[in-house]
């Protein structure tokens, strides 16, 4: 039996015993998943309901693809970088394609990601809670605003008693002149 499944944002068409490098998923070395997104499924010429279908895989290894260059360059210009990547990537063997072997599976592995779920929603309750109650540095940066903006104002009381008051310049000083230098 085959099965078309979706990882990663790909489809890979594959069979019990298939080997596949899909996108990083989570998980070691040895554990068993359940790919949930069948697209098709079927056994030779006739199609199955993708909806019965699971597909499960054994984690072989975590691994990077192979380096891919990149290289930018603009003529006449002296401008080139060149910089690697390497894609996480995570190696799988199909165990099973089929409704009775994987369903199992699937159906335990919904339970045990059902009180994962509640956790997220505890996390999120706390970041709301920190949104309403501002840091402790913004309270700090706060009233030292509130401080700054009103020193301005005593500061500025004497200024207006100096503005009243003028203060009358020294006149320039003229340059001498030197009655040796002319001669």
């Amino acid at each position: 039996m085959f099965a078309v499944v979706r990882t990663g944002g790909k489809q890979y068409r594959v069979a019990a015993g298939d080997k596949i490098a899909v996108e990083k998923l989570a998980g070691d070395a040895g554990e068993t998943i359940v790919l949930g997104d069948v697209l098709l499924a079927g056994e030779g010429d006739k199609l199955a309901d993708a909806a019965k279908v699971s597909v499960s895989a054994e984690i072989i290894a975590q691994a990077k693809s192979e380096k891919v260059v990149v290289f930018k360059k603009r003529r006449r210009h002296n401008y080139r970088r060149k910089a690697g990547h390497r894609q996480q990537m995570t190696l799988l063997r199909i165990v099973s394609v089929g409704d009775s072997k994987a369903a199992p599976k699937k159906a335990a592995a919904a339970k045990a990601e059902a009180p994962k779920a509640e956790a997220p929603k505890a996390e999120v309750k706390a970041h709301e809670a920190e949104r309403q109650e501002p840091a402790k540095g913004a309270e700090v940066k706060k009233e030292t605003a509130k401080a700054k903006k009103a020193a301005p104002v005593k500061d500025a009381a004497p200024a207006k008693a100096a503005d009243k008051a003028p203060v009358k310049k020294a006149p320039a000083k003229k340059p001498a002149k030197d009655a040796g230098a002319k001669k």
